[in-house]
């Protein structure tokens, strides 16, 4: 049987995914600058003084909703088989993964000291998209980051995150074009919707 698993949500990857959002808008011709702003203003939301009593998926949702293309990362990490879901199917698609990917990485997450983050070159992709390579130490341990983001009107979005040379985005392909030839686009919403269950059983236990 098929099992759709995430990656471990590691110390690397959950500030990874944590500090890659801002809801400070940069100009678009300077993706380094949108991810130097998503640093400063999302860790001041995972490390507030008074962070009151909502999960941490909760708090920082807002921010990766608006600057994480959840479309761009659903579309690519299902890979060819996206073009035969309906349009409710992928709806539906981007809005569970989404929500799995911030919930079993956030909410897993205990802040303690602040990750450090240097910035390294910009490289082009394609027309519209770059490569920013970091360098981010945590937890006594460095890794080589890489962002991966995409022009989207007057600004960049981030389409995929590449943690010591693996991408997540390719991972979360092997898992779900495996679904998908498994049993099309239901079975990958069905799994999806499973794993999300599983997440809040385990929450109320």
């Amino acid at each position: 049987m098929q099992t759709f698993r995430l990656l471990a949500p590691s110390a690397a990857i959950v500030a990874a995914l944590l500090t890659g959002a801002s809801a400070v808008a940069a100009p678009a011709t300077d993706p380094q600058s949108f991810l130097r702003g998503a640093v400063d203003e999302v860790l001041a939301v995972v490390y507030a003084p008074d962070p009151g009593s909502q999960p941490l998926s909760v708090r920082v949702r807002p921010l990766l909703e608006k600057h994480f293309t959840a479309e761009g990362i659903t579309r690519r990490a299902v890979g060819p088989g996206w073009r035969q879901f309906t349009p409710a199917q992928q709806k539906r698609t981007v809005e569970l993964f989404f929500d799995l990917v911030l919930r079993t990485y956030a909410d897993r997450f205990t802040p303690t000291e602040k990750p450090r983050i240097t910035f390294g070159a910009t490289t082009e992709i394609a027309a519209n998209r770059r490569e920013v390579q970091t360098s981010l130490t945590y937890q006594g341990s460095t890794y080589s980051v890489a962002y991966r983001v995409e022009q989207t009107g007057d600004t960049w979005k981030i389409y995929d995150i590449v943690i010591e040379g693996v991408s997540m985005v390719a991972n979360y392909r092997a898992q779900l074009d495996a679904l998908f030839q498994k049993g099309g686009a239901a079975e990958v919403i069905r799994t999806l919707e499973q794993k999300l269950t599983e997440l809040d059983n385990a929450k109320s236990a």
